[in-house]
């Protein structure tokens, strides 16, 4: 395991407010999950994309309202749990 991927975490466990880098969305077993990974990509969850957790939901923390770009998406935490990141960001908006 590179460095950069033993330091990854899925995107609903990172910390509110800071800059991360999409590593990756991770492939599901399930084909429902199959096809939820395809749409996070599709929006633009893509390797080398800046995001962020602009604000959470209470109680819960759901739904997280994520930044993408200039674009703000609101996601559940099952789906943000797809989605693997990095911290730090060399381009955000």
């Amino acid at each position: 395991m590179t460095g950069v991927a033993a330091a990854a975490l899925s995107l609903d466990q990172f910390p509110s407010h800071q800059w991360a880098t999409v590593l990756d969305v991770q492939r599901p077993e399930s084909a429902e999950d199959r096809e939820l990974a395809l749409r996070l990509i599709e929006i633009g969850f893509v390797p080398g994309e800046a995001v962020r957790i602009v604000a959470s939901g209470v109680p819960g923390r759901e739904p997280l309202a994520v930044r993408l770009g200039h674009t703000t998406f609101a996601l559940r935490r099952h789906e943000a749990a797809l989605i693997r990141v990095v911290p730090g960001a060399e381009h955000h908006g």
